[in-house]
Parts: structure tokens; sequence; C-alpha cells
């Protein structure tokens, strides 16, 4: 049961303080053995640490329990706390921890991973807890279940702008289901939080809305008593709780120098005496050096999608990418009510074409208002919790502004499905700040991510069917203009409704068997498709620029003059398309990429377009000087 004592009683006191006590010392074990980490703070969490995870809806022995409570660690640094607390509480083993903390081949890294027993979110980039934290928590509206929520977080990252985007949303959506602890140690890297950048912790949350408590953060009582009533206050609520860095040891008390440095082998013995501890160092030490080199055991947690994909809408006349996916998410969720699918917006529903959702299903959107990098870290912790959820904006947001966001998402091995509109320079007028040209590179460093960039409205919305019915993350990058559905020579629909999607498939539009092959991308398809018409060249399609099989090409591409033509920054499919090549062997005769080469300009699409060369004539006249 969750903080279900009154009170607590002495004996309970005393063996938490014993645990406290034994917990500190492996955590200077483990830094110490390691040669890294962050004691210091991870000392003055440590009541924090263990009045959460003992008295929270949590059984070691069953760390995998789906009814469990959740658990964040936003000051993710402070991972030996949590591992040595989990120690005391018999989720982890104390030998592996010790010896192997930080080592490659160790689940123990340097910052709280997803999988480990307790730790439902790898944080590391201060700020982003807060916003997983809220995550978790609104999934149950979607997939039922009665579990709360515990963000524990460090002081100074209070002073991030993403913690007040996502204390909003949690007031806004009235969330009882979240306890945020903080360790309010006015300690970092580089001296006093309150000297570093003054952040008035209490008053901010107050004014947001928030539930306020402040405890002594090394008396187990006064914080179990203020943990208990913020967790039943059935508000969003906040423990400050007063601590004191390197607690427990007095030389690291109150010294911001034990932040992030592991203590020396005389200091270790002497905070080791301090402490009542004797341990046999060496021991941890050889341990550690038999460990072999190797990468661990992937952390990664799934869960099974079960949804009815439909049957698909086909698109005789012009259309856009974004409106054919919201008719798509539309009739997915209409298809299968009882499956948690939801969507979260950053005020720009009709734009992103999800309107049409909140129109006929308002309880699933997650209204987040322009505060994309809270939207994308909340999103991606609901789809971690059976809710299939979408991420709809922009472009330049959903890629550029929420970089490291989704970042984070990939690392913590989310069930996430951004619909990136207004891709490239098709948003036209827009300009400079809104044409997003790196909708496919920057994806490529969120290893795992699939993405995918459709020819046309019918490509597309197999496309929406195809990654809402799969776990995984992916983003469908589309523009904003309607554009002319791809046809084979005949005239019929080349993304007809007999068409299935495939990631891995290079979409033959054109095979001619001259030695001309004109290869694009998204929205330039239309046009590099009459292009091919007008110079009788072999045509390409690749909507997945980073999962494609380029050997299913070769033919088309070895000893071939080769054209790519993509509405995206230089370094994106073109890059892609000739490592591959090389890599597989495959040699063209000659290579040229049309591509963006810097910022452009404001103005209508069409004229961006013809500026650049990825109009029908600018392709044809690339494609015959070759």
């Amino acid at each position: 049961m969750r903080f279900s004592m009154e009170r607590l009683d002495e004996k309970t006191i005393e063996n938490l303080k014993e645990k406290a006590r034994r917990a500190r010392a492996d955590t200077l074990i483990m830094t110490y053995i390691a040669k890294s980490g962050h004691p210091g703070g991870s000392l003055s969490s440590m009541e924090i640490f263990l009045t959460v995870y003992s008295f929270a809806n949590f059984d070691p022995k069953n760390p995998d329990d789906p009814d469990r409570d959740r658990f964040v660690i936003s000051h993710g640094h402070t991972s030996p706390g949590v591992y040595a607390t989990l120690v005391q509480l018999g989720a982890m083993d104390r030998e592996e921890v010790l010896s192997s903390f930080r080592h490659v081949s160790s689940i123990y890294e340097g910052h709280v991973t997803r999988g480990l027993p307790g730790i439902d979110w790898t944080t590391g980039n201060l700020g982003q807890g807060l916003s997983a934290g809220l995550g978790l928590a609104l999934a149950t509206r979607y997939n039922k279940k009665d579990y709360h929520v515990f963000v524990m977080m460090s002081d100074a990252e209070q002073n991030k702008g993403q913690v007040a985007e996502a204390r909003r949303v949690a007031v806004k959506y009235k969330v009882s289901n979240l306890t945020v602890v903080i360790d309010y140690n006015d300690a970092q890297i580089s001296g006093k939080a309150s000297e570093i950048m003054p952040v008035n912790i209490k008053e901010e949350y107050k004014a947001a809305g928030w539930e306020i408590y402040e405890a002594n953060g090394h008396d187990f009582a006064d914080l179990y008593e203020k943990i208990k009533m913020a967790v039943e206050d059935g508000k969003p609520s906040v423990v400050i709780a007063h601590t004191v860095m390197g607690k427990g040891v007095s030389f690291m008390e109150d010294q911001v120098k034990y932040h992030g440095r592991p203590l020396k082998e005389d200091e270790l013995q002497k905070a080791l005496e301090e402490l009542g501890v004797k341990e046999d160092l060496e021991r941890f030490k050889k341990i550690r050096s038999s460990l072999p080199i190797k990468r661990h055991k992937p952390l990664h947690k799934e869960y099974e999608v079960n949804i009815d994909p439909g049957e698909p809408f086909v698109y005789e006349e012009e259309m856009d990418g974004r409106g054919a996916a919201g008719k798509a998410i539309l009739d997915i969720v209409k298809r299968n009510p009882d499956v948690p699918i939801a969507a979260a917006d950053c005020d720009l529903l009709e734009s992103v074409r999800l309107n049409w959702l909140a129109q006929d299903f308002p309880d699933r959107i997650i209204e987040a208002g322009v505060a994309e990098q809270n939207a994308a870290t909340v999103a991606g912790a609901m789809s971690t919790e059976g809710v299939i959820t979408i991420f709809g904006d922009f472009g330049v947001f959903a890629v550029d502004e929420t970089f490291n966001n989704q970042r984070l998402n990939a690392m913590n091995h989310t069930n996430l499905k951004i619909v990136a509109t207004h891709c490239g320079t098709n948003v036209g007028e827009d300009g400079k700040t809104h044409h997003a040209l790196f909708y496919a590179a920057g994806p490529a460093a969120w290893f795992g991510f699939h993405v995918i960039v459709p020819s046309d409205a019918n490509q597309t919305d197999r496309a929406v069917r195809y990654m809402l019915s799969r776990y995984g993350n992916f983003l469908l990058a589309v523009g904003r203009s309607k554009l002319k559905p791809i046809r084979k020579e005949d005239g019929k629909l080349f993304y007809d409704k007999d068409y299935t999607f495939d990631p891995r498939k290079v979409d033959v539009i054109r095979s001619r068997g001259n030695d001309i092959t004109i290869v694009a991308m998204g929205s330039v398809v239309p046009f590099a498709v009459e292009a091919a018409d007008k110079v009788g060249a072999n045509m390409l399609a690749i909507a997945c620029p980073l999962d494609f099989d380029v050997t299913s090409a070769a033919a088309h591409l070895d000893g071939k003059k080769v054209l790519l033509v993509e509405d995206h920054a230089w370094l994106g499919l073109g890059a892609i398309l000739a490592y591959r090549m090389m890599k597989a062997g495959i040699h063209p005769a000659s290579f040229k990429h049309i591509a963006i080469e810097d910022f452009t300009e404001s103005g209508s699409w069409k004229d961006i377009y013809k500026l650049h060369g990825f109009d029908v004539e600018g392709i044809a006249k690339a494609a015959m000087e070759l």
C-alpha cells in the first residue's frame, strides 16, 4: 500500500537510518571503484530516495508489476544514491553494483536508465524529468491504471524553462497522481545554486497552482509526513526537501567540490570510518578488473500493439500529406475505440490536421500550448505506458526545437509517432525560420527512429497505418501543400489500394533501362516523375531515408548517371544514398545532388522550388546535364 502508515514509528525510523548509513557507504565505494561519479548529491538525496521507494507501491522482488508506482529521477547523475538505495531494498545485487558501476559492460550506467528496477525514465539532461513524470501520470487517463508517479529532482534544474512548461500543464489537467520531491541542497557544480541563478522555487510552484510542502530532507519522519500529504491531497504537489550536500560525512558536507568528484583512497577510508563501515575494497577492484569489454545487455521495454489499421483511403485528386495523415489517424481511432491512442499538440491543431481528431474525440488530445519541449517529452513518456502517442507539430519544431527531447525519447525506447508537417521549403512564405531542412538528417542521430517521407497522400495514408500498428519511434515528414498523386505510365495510381508499405523498399516509379536515373524523396517526387517522363529517365522514390535497402535498386544505380533531388538540407538523403552505394559496392557513372545549401527565402513554395531547381524544368535540365 502507498504511504499507508499514519506516521513512522521509532523502529521503522531506526531501520531506515541504518539503510541510509549503509547506502551512503556503498555510494562512496562504487564511485571510488569507478573513479568517477557524483557522490555529493547522492548523499543529500539519500533520505528522499529511501522514503519514496520504501513507502510507494513498489515491490523490489516484483519491480515490473504493471500496477506499481512509477519513478523518475530527474537529477539522473545521482545514480549512485539510487542504486545504493535499491541495493538496500533488495532490488539490485550489491556486489554487481559496487564493482561494475560505470563500466562499459555494466547496466549500472553513470546516469539512471529505464529498464532497471525502480527506474521508469532514462535521465541525464537536467530539466526533463518533470515532463516525463507528467507524461507517465497523464497516461493513466488512457490506460486506466491506478499508479502514482514520483519525480525526484534537484534544485538547480528548477531554473530550466521546460520545468515551468510542465508545471502549467499539470495544473491545467488537474493531475492528481503526480508528486515531486526536490532535493534543495543549494549546491551545484559551480557553487551555491542560489547565487549561480536565483530561483524562488516555492513561489514559482505556488504561482503555477501547485500545492507546496516543505520538509527537513534528512528527517525520515518529517519527509514521510509531507510526502504522504502530497500523495493524498488530490493535486499536483511538490515537497521541497531542505538538505545538505554530502550529508553524513563531515568533510563532505556543504562542499560543492564533491558534486562530481569521487573520494580519494585516504578520504574514502576516513569517510567509511565515520560511517562505521569496514569493507574489502580490493575485492571490488579485482572483480572490476576482470569485467569484459563488451556492450551490456539491452534494457529495452516494449508492449504488444494490437490495432486494426483499417482500409486505406484512396486519393485520385490533389491532396496534402498533412490532411491525409489527419484523416488516417481519425479513422484508426474510430476503428479502435478501446485502444488507448492520444495526441499531444502545441497550439497547431488545425495546421497539423489533428483538429478532426479533436472534434470527434476531444479527450484524446493533450493541448500543451506553445511549449514544444515539454510536449515532446510528455508524449514520449506517455507512449511507454501502453498509450500509442502522436506528437503533431511543424517540422522545424518537431525536429529542430525538440532535438534533445526526441534524442532522450529514443534512449528511452519509446513508442512515439511524430507527425511533422510543413517540412522543407514547401512551407514557402513562412520563410527561413520555418523551413524545416533536417527532418531526415536530424533523426539519424536519434538511433532507432524510423523516418518516413511519403511521395503523395496515398503513400502517406499507408505509412500512418503502418507506423501506428507497430511498436517503435517514427517520424512522418510531410509538406504543407497539396500535391498530385503519383501515377504509373498508364495513368493508374502507383500507390493504389493494393499497395503495401515497406520501409526497406525503393519504389521504382519509372524503369526505362537507360543510363539516367532520377532519385527523389517527399514533396519533390511528383515533379521528379514529370521530369523523368520529359527526359525519358528512370525514376526512383525513397520514402524511408534511414531504412531503405539500396541493393534492391542496384540495377538502376550501378553504372548510371544518378540525380538525387530533395527538399532538404544537403546532408540528407543524398549523403545517405552516396554512403550506402559506396558501402554496397554500387558505383554510379556520375552523381549530382540538388538540395538546399543555405537558409532560403520567404515566398511561394512554387517560386522557391523554381529558384532551387526542384520544379519540373529544373530537374529535367539537371538530368540532361549529367
